[in-house]
């Protein structure tokens, strides 16, 4: 299995909180990379990138697991 199917299911996995975590986690990591470009000059823009995308694929997996309990109820 791939390294992003692995890192999806992995994801997948979490209970809704957890996600919420990481999520809160990721934000905060995205902000000092941020400012580290700004202020320093420096920074890593392959790690905002993969960033980012870890971000949306936990929004994907909350918005999916809302949608799906709106449908059961």
């Amino acid at each position: 299995m791939s390294k992003r199917k692995e890192q999806l299911e992995l994801l997948r996995r979490m209970s809704d909180a957890e996600l919420i975590s990481r999520l809160s986690e990721l934000k905060k990591e995205l902000f000092g990379l941020r400012t580290a470009i700004k202020l320093e000059g420096r920074g890593n823009s392959a790690k905002i990138r993969q960033t980012k995308k870890e971000i949306a694929r936990i929004l994907t997996i909350l918005k999916e697991r809302q949608i799906n309990q709106s449908q059961n109820k």
